[in-house]
């Protein structure tokens, strides 16, 4: 074999195959929160197509199942306990300061 053909072929490395995120048994569907609540964010966003590793089809899937999960209130459409703890402080201090005076 020449040497300038030897470039172009690929090594034989081995390399770890990722499992599917979502396996053929799993049903995607609006009422499965285990599944739905993997491919959501802290904040409460849909996670993209890279981050998941889902085929197109997948994706959409998820999306919707999420969608109908938001309109019937099984998921939250915003995550904010942070800014929730946050408002519950200020007003504490705000009645401290008015029982002060």
């Amino acid at each position: 074999m020449d040497k300038s053909k030897r470039f172009f072929l690929k090594s034989k490395r081995s390399f770890r195959r990722r499992l599917p995120p979502i396996q053929s048994g799993d049903r995607i569907d609006y009422r499965n929160m285990g599944l739905i609540s993997r491919f959501i964010s802290e904040q409460g966003k849909i996670l993209s197509r890279r981050v998941n590793k889902l085929t197109l089809k997948q994706q959409r899937l998820i999306t919707v199942a999420i969608k109908q999960a938001r309109i019937l209130s099984s998921l939250p459409f915003l995550n904010n306990e942070k800014q929730f703890e946050r408002s519950e402080s200020t007003t504490r201090t705000a009645g401290l300061r008015t029982k002060n005076k």
